[in-house]
């Protein structure tokens, strides 16, 4: 039975690779014959005969791929595998020679035959080497293809369980701000309390698909929703700046990847503080069309860089993950604060040309 390497391996092509180069070596074996006489002026059919009593070694030498398999799957250390093809070269030289001896009835010294025999031997060893690397090559991608697979299923594992993270982290938050407008202003929480069904409904759908790709223009009224309730509770001093750029609405990203950052600035901006603020959220194709860019920024009290990476919160470290595991170093997420100068954050996503609308969330 073959490993399931032998999977990978086209063995059509290989076997029509084998024959031609047999081909090959017999017309250039031809021509070797016949350069005499054609220098001459004429052609011996005869020796051209001559030359086919190496077909059975062509047929023989196939039993090497078996062999090749057979010695991969006893997983014999390399000593073992070279002297089992010296000894398999020696015979199959023996072979040849006799058979060569049999067909043209040879009667030569012996040390005539040391030359062709030690010929049929590394004609031995070169098949040999080549049926070996061809099944080494085929595991090592298998090995490599295995190892992309286990990595795909590491990173979407990994990005189940940020989601699964953050939406609890997201309706923690969410109805711990509407439980303190029901004690401030119960008909404000009434309504806060239908716009919330709508934002569960967003988070639902994006588990019900199986994908978390939505567009920036579901996403942008999620935030909406989002800060409209929050607006109940903050009311004048929350001010928004919608700075979106229209042509970026149907583009993909992943589902609550600017709703952290507008939390995040609502949690640190706004809560703590009496006065009005205002909140800046931007939407922008970048040059070249090969990414998005995301900010959300605020004129809060702003903060220390260095003390934010080390804070333990959980919004922006999450996002900044997500984009790392779905994009590698093209998805970025950069801070930009300072004690007093406010707090802006911006996510850069780059864009897949051949991602279909449909395939979002609209």
């Amino acid at each position: 039975m073959e490993s399931r390497h032998d999977d990978a391996i086209p063995t059509a092509r290989m076997w029509s690779v084998y024959a031609c180069s047999w081909v090959a070596y017999l017309a250039l074996l031809g021509l070797a014959l016949q350069v005499e006489n054609l220098r001459h002026g004429r052609f011996d059919w005869n020796e051209i005969g001559s030359m086919f009593w190496t077909l059975p070694q062509a047929f023989i030498l196939a039993l090497l791929w078996p062999l090749s398999g057979w010695l991969r799957r006893r997983r014999w250390p390399l000593t073992a595998i070279l002297l089992s093809h010296l000894a398999g070269a020696t015979a199959f030289g023996i072979l040849s020679l006799l058979l060569m001896c049999t067909m043209f009835k040879l009667d030569k010294p012996l040390g005539w035959y040391v030359w062709p025999l030690l010929y049929t031997m590394m004609i031995y060893g070169v098949i040999a080497s080549i049926f070996h690397t061809v099944r080494m090559h085929a595991a090592a991608r298998h090995q490599a293809l295995a190892i992309q697979q286990a990595h795909a299923l590491l990173v979407a594992s990994e990005l189940n369980a940020l989601r699964s993270k953050l939406n609890p982290h997201f309706l923690f938050n969410t109805l711990h701000s509407i439980i303190a407008l029901t004690r401030k202003d119960p008909d404000a929480a009434e309504t806060a309390l239908f716009q919330f069904s709508d934002m569960l409904r967003y988070v639902l759908d994006t588990e019900k698909s199986g994908s978390d790709r939505v567009t920036l223009a579901a996403e942008l009224d999620f935030v909406r929703d989002y800060l409209q309730l929050e607006a109940l509770r903050l009311g004048g001093r929350l001010n928004v700046d919608w700075q979106l750029d229209a042509a970026a609405a149907a583009l993909a990203l992943p589902a609550l990847s600017l709703q952290p950052l507008v939390e995040n600035s609502i949690k640190h901006a706004f809560n703590p503080h009496s006065r009005p603020g205002r909140l800046t959220i931007r939407s922008r194709v970048q040059a070249g069309g090969g990414a998005l860019a995301l900010s959300v920024g605020d004129d809060g009290p702003g903060a220390d860089l260095a003390a934010v990476r080390r804070s333990n919160g959980l919004g922006l470290r999450t996002v900044e993950r997500r984009l790392r595991l779905e994009y590698g170093e093209d998805g970025r997420l950069a801070i930009d604060t300072a004690p007093g100068a406010g707090f802006t954050v911006t996510i850069s996503i780059p864009l897949d040309p051949h991602q279909e609308p449909s395939a979002c969330i609209p």
